[in-house]
């Protein structure tokens, strides 16, 4: 089936697995056209088979900055303009304070925040253009209150919810809303390997969750679908929790 010329297109990093994934899913089951973004091209294609024709994908490592631009500009060319972009990938660097190296932490930085700014100044500079466009950053509880071992890890996604708030005044005026998700503790393969291995953590996390679980990416990605569509139109510039009142939780 050709691409209809009402199809919205959406640029999602990090969608070939856990909750950008899911994201992708809610968005072509509301025929959102996804592009991911991602290292892994097997694994990239394999997301754009299962989620079906509203679907591709561009091979890119987010972290050399230098090829970002060239990669929108293909983008733009093949799709003819991008109305929203998802900023989820990310890596993840559990270590105590003193034990993080000078590279390990400016590896985090660049992938998590740099490489998040340059991408998203490249796609806003083609939204200005349209005078419309919708940018959604994810975060982390790391970034709601303290966690040992993540000082990286919190470092950058603390910046990108102070990002979000500057990008959606400055953008406002062109049309471009910018807001953030801040994810609890959500569902995935790699959580739950990780919390099976940790019992501890695992009963500590639910303890203070209010709603007494974990979430579930297809969570995630409903509020992600809310956020970019037209019924959130006045909303610019927030930081959400989905967190089970994780963030809140005593």
């Amino acid at each position: 089936m050709a691409l209809k010329s009402n199809n919205r297109i959406a640029v999602i990093t990090g969608g070939a697995s856990g909750i950008g994934f899911a994201i992708a899913k809610k968005f072509v089951e509301n025929s959102i056209h996804v592009i991911l973004i991602g290292r892994d091209k097997t694994r990239l294609k394999l997301a754009c088979e299962t989620l079906g024709e509203l679907a591709d994908f561009v091979g890119c490592d987010l972290t050399r900055i230098s090829d970002l631009p060239v990669v929108v500009k293909g983008i733009v060319e093949k799709h003819r303009k991008i109305d929203i972009l998802v900023n989820n990938a990310g890596m993840h660097l559990k270590k105590a304070i003193d034990e993080v190296t000078d590279e390990e932490y400016q590896k985090v930085i660049l992938t998590n925040q740099t490489a998040m700014f340059c991408l998203t100044r490249e796609v806003t500079k083609v939204m200005q253009k349209q005078s419309m466009g919708v940018v959604l950053n994810i975060s982390s509880m790391a970034s709601q209150y303290g966690i040992p071992n993540v000082i990286a890890y919190t470092a950058s996604k603390s910046a990108i919810e102070g990002m979000t708030r500057a990008m959606a005044v400055e953008l406002a005026h062109h049309g471009i809303r910018v807001n953030c998700l801040a994810p609890g503790f959500i569902k995935t393969n790699m959580s739950t390997l990780a919390m099976e291995k940790d019992p501890e953590r695992k009963k500590k996390v639910i303890s203070r969750t209010p709603l007494g679980r974990f979430g579930k990416p297809e969570e995630v990605a409903d509020a992600a679908l809310f956020l970019v569509s037209g019924s959130a139109s006045f909303i610019t510039g927030v930081v959400l929790p989905v967190d089970g009142g994780n963030s809140i939780g005593f």
